[in-house]
């Protein structure tokens, strides 16, 4: 049912010709790059076929600006698993935004979500501390962006995903409780 060349058709219908950006199934690590005089489509590079990689790197896309899509990964740092609490304190403030997007797509398309922490080797009781507040913020931006609208690219594609895995049966608010993440 979850298979990359649907979500790829899916992005690459919605966007490749009106936005000159295609999703690419990759290997190791998701990358973002802009088009170039070597090749005229930005690139949205998910991991190892993963179709959750693919929803969290498209909801980066959908938030990123005209000035970060010109940037290779948006012009964004990362630091690899074994984050200080500051530097993974920064990473979750970066990630709330990404990640209830990726929370409202993957309900779009009936898909399980899981919120990335994305630093395994740090100290499990810091993490579980932390992860608990990031939770926190990613549900509470999921119901911002559920009152107040999601970003038109979000948007978009979501519609795109709920019109092929819900039979364009509509999101309700009541699907995203807090005590899923």
């Amino acid at each position: 049912m979850y298979q990359c060349p649907t979500v790829i058709k899916l992005f690459n219908d919605s966007f490749k010709s009106s936005l000159n950006t295609e999703l690419v199934r990759g290997g190791h690590e998701p990358i973002y790059i802009p088009r170039s005089q070597y090749y005229p489509w930005d690139r949205v590079i998910f991991a190892h076929g993963f179709f959750a990689s693919a929803l969290h790197e498209i909801s980066h896309w959908c938030i990123a600006g005209e000035q970060r899509r010109k940037l290779v990964d948006f012009g964004y740092w990362y630091n690899p698993d074994g984050r200080t609490p500051e530097q993974q304190a920064e990473f979750e403030q970066v990630e709330i935004k990404p990640q209830a997007l990726e929370w409202i797509l993957c309900k779009s398309a009936q898909f399980v979500f899981n919120v990335s922490i994305d630093n395994l080797s740090a100290d499990p009781q810091a993490i579980e501390a932390s992860a608990n507040i990031f939770k926190d913020k990613i549900y509470e931006q999921v119901q911002q962006y559920l009152q107040q609208g999601l970003p038109k690219r979000a948007q978009q594609f979501s519609d795109a995903l709920i019109a092929h895995y819900r039979s364009d049966q509509p999101l309700s608010p009541s699907e995203f409780k807090r005590e899923e993440l």
